[in-house]
């Protein structure tokens, strides 16, 4: 499965809210030294009731708009 996400770091809390043809998530790390994509997929693992080593960033590491992939 893949979709689509915003991320929003250095947000006060984690948070994910469901837009309508994308995710935008709240995270609670900073953008440096990839903290924010590391915490990025555990804020999904934990959405989704799944492993984080089923998340991968496909598209956008350095980027706010991603492409992400859970696989199965």
């Amino acid at each position: 499965m893949k979709i689509k996400v915003k991320i929003n770091p250095n947000s006060k809390k984690a948070e994910v809210i469901k837009e309508d043809c994308f995710l935008k998530v709240k995270v609670d790390a900073p953008p440096h030294g990839g903290k924010a994509n590391k915490r990025l997929i555990e804020i999904l693992s934990e959405y989704f009731l799944v492993s984080k080593s089923r998340i991968k960033i496909i598209k956008g590491e350095f980027s706010k708009d991603k492409l992400i992939e859970i696989s199965e």
